[in-house]
Order: structure tokens, then sequence, then C-alpha cells
């Protein structure tokens, strides 16, 4: 070709043209790969951050049993033995499986609980702090005959506890499956 073709725009011309176009591509597409890597590292950085702050998943919360016992007539202790108390109690406890122990000991744990009422006298169960001493008491005396005593603190070990002692304070102490004592009805005369 001649010098006025290639001031013309010619073949020459078209050359870098292409080259210019190829590193504006390269370019492009390693300026979105690097951005594209760059998202990635901040949203994978910030994904394990939160599941370090997300609470462990707990195990399946299975609902709790309400038990209701019998309705009970106790004589209280005052004064002259002419006051009595009329309660009806419902136990909520931890799961179907611990009301079914609860039942096959519910005789021993009903006389308990007439024992335990009949100690207390009506000015005590007017007040709602008795009251609430009085399921707190209940519910230690369901457990009882469970074999559960949560009263008892454990012993100081001696000096020198032998092998067998130490793997017994390592033991968990058993848990109340008494998780409240409800009143559905409360009548003192």
């Amino acid at each position: 070709m001649s010098a006025a073709a290639t001031a013309a725009g010619g073949p020459a011309d078209a050359a870098p043209k292409k080259s210019k176009l190829k590193l504006v591509l390269i370019a492009v597409v390693v300026l979105a790969l690097a951005g594209g890597g760059a998202g990635w590292f901040f949203l994978s950085k910030k994904a394990k951050a939160d599941a370090e702050h997300e609470p462990a998943p707990t195990a399946v919360k299975t609902p709790p049993a309400f038990l209701p016992l019998e309705a009970m007539v106790v004589n209280l202790a005052d004064a002259g033995g002419d006051r009595m108390v009329q309660i009806g109690i419902t136990v909520q406890l931890i799961d179907a499986k611990a009301a079914e122990q609860v039942k096959a000991y519910m005789p021993s744990i009903r006389s308990n609980i007439l024992l335990l009422v009949s100690q207390r006298t009506s000015q005590e169960l007017l007040q709602r702090e008795g009251k609430e001493k009085l399921a707190a008491a209940i519910a230690r005396e369901i457990a009882i005959p469970l074999g559960i005593h949560p009263d008892d603190e454990e012993e100081e070990p001696k000096p020198k506890a032998s092998a067998k002692a130490k793997a017994k304070k390592a033991a968990p102490k058993p848990v109340n499956p008494v998780q409240e004592v409800l009143f559905s009805s409360f009548i003192i005369q």
C-alpha cells in the first residue's frame, strides 16, 4: 500500500487498535476476577465470623408434662384445729418419662404432701410468700421418693480421699424432674 493509504487509516492502523482492544478486555477481565475474589474473601470471612457468634444449636426441646394430683383437704396447724385447706395441685415435670416415674410413687408423694401441708398455719398460707414456700417444699417432697434429695449438700472431701470417693464426687448430681408446682385451687376455711 501507499503512504496515502496508510495515512487514511489502512491496514497498518488496524493492528494497534486490535491490540489496545485486547489490552482493555484483558484488564476488564482481570479487574472482574480480582473484584470477585475480594468479594468472596470478605463474604466468607463475614460468614465465618457470624458462625462463631451464633449460639450452638440446642437439643430439641421436649414440652413439659403436666400431672394433676387429686384435690386434697387438709387440717391446718392453727390453734384450736378448726382451720382447713383444700388444695388442687398440678405438677410441671421435665417430660412424660418423669411423669410416669412420679405416678409410680403417687401414694407416697400424696402422703408426704399431706403431712407437709398439715404443718402450716392459715396465716402462713394466706400470704403469697407462704404459698411459694409451700410450692418449693412440695417440689422437694416429690423428688425424695424418686431418689433425689435436693437439700443434700455435698460433704467436704477428706484430705486423703480414696479413688472410689473421688469417682463418687465426680458423678453428676441428679436433677429434680419437677420444674414447677402449680396450684389450681387453694381454699382456706
